[in-house]
């Protein structure tokens, strides 16, 4: 709910949430017989970020509570944060979402049917409007959790409060230009949403035909889907993608989703997505320690379909094309085998070493067909390609390989401004040292899938999938592959995330196309 304006403050009811300084906080110091700036004071409360001061029942008021915060200005400590105002105000919103949400739980005990009025201000002499809908943006993207399978309801979150954002002697015109911003800022929000519920889902649900279903609804937001099963991609000859799932059940897809909103002369950016939706390792089995994170296998198509989505709701002025490889790794009797050679579109072949290498393999065979089909001026794909990823990174950044050094610093530096991190990795050109570890010693294949044990793991994956992109004579795209091995699912939480599923890459990649296009 907006508002234009807090009505007799000093006579409302519920949790006033509202920044350190500023005209309401001046005026509700005055309603209060100075209870606030005296319980500020003994506080030392400061105006930085992660500042919060919780006062209970002030004098003179009606209020049940009162919830201060630091505006979160850059100090001079932090010189090297690259992060944008409106990150800094969207990760300010995730933290006074929980502060918010313990204290009306402590005023309310465990009575989960009672919920108190809470009223978000805006300020305008503290905060730009702007920055006041990052800052929703962040309580909404906090609140998010995944609870669809639980049956007690004790353990669902509760949230027990019903918020109202008040602009404070604001007008109707703010008031408009919140709703605006707001509305740009749930675009974000239903993209990262959509993602984290992909990644989230288990795989007996989430199979790749379900995956592709549930793709495919999204025409409904103006992007034009197209789906290809097995019988589909045999005609094309992509046998790399198709050896992947041949041990499944399950019938592999490619899905297509195309937003046309740039000029028709403008070449697309295509994004290529891996999505495994679970993945044994096949043959070559992974161990059962953990092996129940690999549900996640498919964020990196998982990103691409909540970036699509993204793009279609704000309507961005600019080509894209999403291809979603979508398979399952399963090892039956039908499933490829340690030492198979299989033929890609491309026409190169491949000797299969590890079937537990299968991410590369399909993405080879989806990097052709978007070059085939689409002649994209760029190509970025995603995917949680390798373990070696997390050795090297952790969980604090992902890794970016690129062939142009232009496209890896516009990518780096938009993940800084957003807070999800890159790292640029090595890359060989072809025939350089990196790309020789994937050449068949043996020639049996024009290249192998995995390079030797425990030597430049990641990079060697990336090797193999730029061996797809150089390949061809017509035309050399832009290209970037970032391994989000480490990013797309975090066991703990942030001022954006509960632990599971972090929608990891759509900002950041809506970012990126935003500074570019619009």
């Amino acid at each position: 709910v907006l508002n234009s304006r807090l009505e007799s403050p000093q006579n409302q009811t519920g949790i006033l949430i509202l920044p350190i300084s500023g005209a309401l906080t001046r005026d509700i110091d005055g309603f209060a017989a100075g209870h606030l700036s005296k319980a500020m004071l003994a506080a030392g409360l400061q105006d930085k970020a992660g500042s919060f001061l919780e006062i209970i029942s002030p004098n003179a008021s009606k209020w049940h509570a009162i919830l201060i915060y630091g505006s979160g200005q850059k100090t001079s400590d932090d010189k090297k944060n690259k992060k944008s105002p409106e990150q800094l105000a969207m990760e300010l919103g995730g933290q006074v979402f929980s502060h918010a949400t313990a204290l009306a739980k402590k005023m309310l005990g465990d009575d989960k049917k009672k919920k108190l009025p809470m009223f978000w201000v805006v300020d305008k002499t503290t905060q730009p409007l702007d920055n006041m809908a990052s800052f929703l943006l962040g309580y909404r993207l906090k609140q998010w959790q995944f609870h669809h399978y639980l049956t007690d309801e004790k353990k669902i979150a509760h949230y027990p409060f019903d918020s109202e954002v008040v602009i404070y002697e604001g007008g109707l015109g703010d008031k408009k230009l919140l709703e605006e911003l707001s509305q740009k800022q749930t675009a974000i929000h239903d993209g990262v949403v959509l993602t984290r519920e992909l990644v989230s889902e288990p795989a007996n649900v989430l199979t790749p035909p379900e995956f592709a279903r549930r793709a495919a609804a999204l025409n409904k937001d103006g992007l034009k889907i197209t789906i290809l099963g097995e019988k589909e991609m045999e005609k094309l000859q992509m046998h790399s993608l198709l050896a992947v799932g041949q041990g499944s059940e399950q019938e592999s897809q490619l899905v297509v989703m195309e937003w046309r909103g740039g000029k028709k002369d403008q070449a697309p950016i295509c994004f290529v997505g891996k999505g495994v939706c679970f993945d044994t390792g096949g043959i070559s089995l992974k161990p059962s320690g953990g092996m129940e994170e690999m549900i996640y296998d498919m964020g990196g198509a998982g990103t691409v379909t909540g970036l699509m989505k993204l793009l279609a709701a704000r309507t961005a002025p600019v080509n894209a094309i999403g291809v979603l490889a979508i398979v399952e790794n399963m090892p039956d009797g039908a499933a490829q085998r340690p030492g198979d050679i299989v033929k890609s579109m491309s026409g190169q072949t491949i000797e299969v070493l590890n079937t537990d290498a299968e991410g590369r393999m399909i993405l080879a065979d989806a990097l052709w067909y978007a070059q085939e089909n689409f002649k994209p001026s760029t190509i970025i794909d995603l995917a949680t390609l390798t373990g070696a990823m997390v050795v090297a990174l952790g969980h604090d950044r992902a890794g970016l390989f690129a062939n142009d050094d232009d496209l890896a610093r516009q990518l780096f530096d938009a993940g800084e401004e957003v807070d999800e991190k890159l790292w640029q990795m090595p890359l060989s050109p072809i025939g350089g040292y990196y790309d020789k570890l994937i050449d068949c010693f043996e020639k049996r294949a024009d290249v192998k899938n995995i390079g030797a044990a425990g030597q430049a793991g990641s990079i060697t994956a990336a090797q193999f999938l730029q061996r797809f992109i150089m390949a061809r004579d017509d035309y050399k795209p832009s290209w970037a592959h970032l391994d989000i091995a480490g990013m797309a699912w975090h066991k703990t939480a942030s001022s954006l995330y509960h632990p599971g599923a972090t929608g990891y890459g759509v900002r950041l990649l809506n970012h990126w196309l935003s500074k570019k296009f619009g």
